[in-house]
């Protein structure tokens, strides 16, 4: 066991390193980005596109703080908003869909999935999925009512501030991503040694099967949808390396997580908005379904056209 445990924190170390330096360089230049007009120009340009799908032009800004920070950003512009409950509910699902954009897309690039894809996929997921919420639900005219206040930040007159602040903030998510990366990769480690995972991938394969993946798969997609799709995208790096995940299944893993990652983490923090969560976890699970399923159909079809033509 001591062996097993040793392997895992290396693992975990090593893993937590190839995250973190894509992490912390990009979250201190974001910390530092929102302290520059282009922000404010973002929400401009955004601005215009709403009433498309049935938000307010302040809207913009929820929509470009959560892109560009994180879903906390996101959730805190919100609440400085008054808006109706379906306008909430839209924010929300598009947030749900595309949050965090500059670290995670770096991340999938990671794994072997094209930066532009990746983007394309769940900027378009949120805005496809806001416009037809919009076109077919008509209720929620409600004022929402915000269960709890923003906290205040502190606001920085220096750039020497605002920079060491950056820096506090990039460590704290380096520390964040140790704290679930190495004991997960310990876990996972223990598991394998034990063929405990074979047992789980047995478990899962119906599931993987249907969404047009392999076995060894399953772990890849437990772990995006627990921790979120950075962390899940940490176990793909070592699936890759040592159980052979092919391309395809990398993609379709990162499409599905795309879609449907860090369930309980990311749905508990819009009850406080007073929206419906279950309508909201259902629309990510059932998305993510279809789209993968879509993609593996499409994909396998194009692998017995080449064969075709090759013969």
């Amino acid at each position: 066991m001591g062996e097993t445990v040793k392997k895992g924190l290396a693992v975990g170390l090593k893993t937590t390193w190839t995250l973190g330096k894509i992490i912390f360089p990009v979250t201190l230049f974001v910390s530092l980005l929102q302290h520059t007009p282009v922000l404010q120009w973002l929400i401009q340009l955004v601005a215009p596109l709403m009433k498309g799908i049935g938000l307010p032009g302040d809207a913009a800004i929820p929509l470009v703080l959560g892109n560009v920070l994180n879903l906390y950003a996101g959730i805190g512009a919100i609440l400085t908003l008054k808006l109706t409950v379906k306008e909430v509910f839209l924010l929300a699902v598009m947030l749900s869909f595309s949050h965090n954009l500059l670290v995670e897309v770096t991340v999938a690039r990671k794994v072997g999935v094209n930066a532009a894809l990746a983007t394309a996929v769940r900027v378009g997921l949120a805005v496809v999925s806001a416009f037809f919420i919009h076109l077919f639900w008509h209720g929620g005219n409600d004022i929402a009512r915000y269960g709890f206040i923003s906290p205040s930040e502190e606001v920085l007159t220096s750039w020497t501030a605002i920079f060491f602040a950056g820096v506090k903030k990039a460590f704290a998510g380096i520390v964040q991503l140790a704290i679930i990366v190495i004991p997960l990769m310990v876990g996972i480690q223990i598991l394998k040694d034990l063929q405990w995972l074979n047992v789980f991938s047995r478990w899962m394969a119906p599931a993987t099967k249907a969404l047009g993946m392999k076995e060894n798969t399953s772990l890849t997609l437990a772990a995006g949808l627990l921790f979120g799709l950075a962390y899940g995208a940490g176990v793909m790096i070592q699936a890759v390396k040592e159980d052979g995940v092919a391309r395809k299944d990398v993609l379709l893993a990162f499409l599905f997580l795309s879609a449907c990652h860090a369930v309980v983490e990311d749905t508990l923090l819009f009850v406080p908005l007073g929206i419906p969560v279950w309508p909201l976890l259902t629309i990510r699970l059932v998305t993510a379904i279809i789209l993968t399923m879509m993609i593996s159909f499409v994909w396998k079809h194009l692998e017995q056209w080449r064969r075709k033509e090759a013969a």
